[in-house]
């Protein structure tokens, strides 16, 4: 998990708190569903951990996100709700 895309010590470690330790763990449950688990326990937690999720399940920098990527994460988002 350290050398993990966009995950730095503070994601990592909230990943590790909703038992996620490997790329395949993430890839397994999912980047919202890691999201909402991870934003259940750190409220304020921003979306930005979202987009870091997404890529580094994509092995892209969050950054590099297309806009309809983003734009298809936040209606998921929404329909979890």
């Amino acid at each position: 998990m350290t050398k993990l895309r966009n995950i730095g010590p503070v994601s990592r470690q909230w990943l590790y708190e909703i038992e996620i330790y490997t790329l395949a763990d993430l890839q397994q449950c999912g980047s919202i569903t890691a999201y909402e688990m991870i934003r259940s326990q750190h409220p304020k937690v921003s979306i930005n951990l979202l987009w870091a999720l997404e890529g580094a399940i994509l092995d892209l920098d969050w950054r590099e996100l297309s806009a309809e990527q983003k734009a298809m994460l936040r209606s998921q988002l929404t329909e979890a709700y």
